[in-house]
């Protein structure tokens, strides 16, 4: 018996159709799909919350100097002339960050390799550059998903059959974190 089901595609093509139905799944929260992806897709999904939910606490926080730029009260930065030149201006300012232990870099790294880069797009800026902003995906799974999950022994995902799609007859569900 086969350890996972091949999907009528090559591996790379069926590596890149599973890598981007998690992320659209841990980024979602739920999709629609044929129920052999959906079996795929749930075994990766869950291996990748409980690796959230082990590391999700697995940081400290360290105090860090910053220098910041000094704004005025429109939001430009000041600038002072020094020997000739402007020069902006800069303040000192203590700066908590949240640091990961060894394991948990581990942990995101591992999640990179499964999960996608997600830009989000706001509806008024469609098809434009400006405003968009790269979601931070295993950050999402650390800090939304796996606070949600951590009480919980398994079984994050469930898988709703929905019913046969009218084009070829394939079964299709929707997979959902529970």
């Amino acid at each position: 018996m086969a350890k996972y089901r091949k999907l009528s595609r090559t591996s790379d093509q069926r590596r890149a159709l599973l890598k981007n139905q998690v992320t659209a799944l841990l980024y979602n929260g739920k999709i629609v799909t044929t129920e052999a992806k959906a079996k795929e897709v749930q075994k990766i999904a869950e291996g990748i919350i409980a690796l959230g939910i082990k590391e999700k606490d697995n940081f400290e926080t360290v105090t860090v100097k910053a220098k910041v730029a000094r704004k005025d009260k429109d939001g430009k930065r000041v600038k002072e002339v020094v020997d000739g030149k402007k020069v902006t201006v800069y303040d000192e300012i203590d700066k908590e960050i949240k640091k990961d232990l060894p394991s948990k870099l581990h942990a995101r790294r591992q999640m990179l390799k499964t999960l996608v880069p997600v830009t989000e797009v706001p509806t008024a800026a469609a098809g434009k550059k400006k405003n968009t902003k790269s979601v931070d995906m295993p950050a999402k799974v650390f800090d939304e998903i796996a606070p949600k999950y951590a009480t919980r022994n398994g079984g994050y995902t469930r898988i709703v059959k929905i019913g046969q799609r009218k084009g070829d007859g394939a079964m299709e569900v929707l997979l959902e974190l529970v």
